[in-house]
């Protein structure tokens, strides 16, 4: 199968815990698309908010496409995302407990649309980072050493 991810978000799975993942479709401007299908976008800034029955996905990046001239839309604006409404009270639901958020994991097409995968996430503590990168180290010297024999 194709590797078709446009962006990943690595820093959330290094801050947060991720628990549940969907997918969503992303409402987007025709410049913007042909901006994605370049690789001139960001999401490692970005946040999900659920306003008034609706997902907005906010911080999300995207250049302004070179030939768009003065039509360009502005890089950082604020986007709808495309979700079910049972799917839409179900993100509600889990962000209403404290220490919960929704964050964009990676960007992609499939089958021609962009699609970007969301999750729920719950914040990591500092000495939940310092853990995983000690086990990382010692995971690494242990294959390096394996390695050398």
């Amino acid at each position: 199968m194709k590797n078709n991810n446009i962006a990943q978000n690595k820093k959330a799975h290094f801050d947060y815990i991720l628990l549940d993942r969907f997918e969503a479709g992303v409402e987007l401007q025709g410049p913007e698309v042909k901006s994605i299908r370049d690789r001139k976008v960001s999401i490692k800034e970005s946040f999900v908010r659920i306003d008034g029955g609706q997902a907005y996905i906010l911080g999300m990046h995207i250049s302004p496409y070179k030939q768009s001239g003065q039509f360009a839309p502005d890089p950082t604006r604020t986007r709808r995302l495309l979700l079910h409404k049972a799917e839409i009270k179900k993100l509600e639901g889990l962000t209403a407990q404290k220490g919960h958020t929704v964050v964009p994991t990676r960007l992609y097409f499939r089958k021609g649309f962009t699609k970007i995968e969301i999750a729920v996430a719950k914040g990591k503590r500092l000495f939940d980072k310092r853990q995983k990168l000690r086990c990382q180290t010692v995971e690494r010297e242990m294959r390096r050493s394996l390695k050398s024999r």
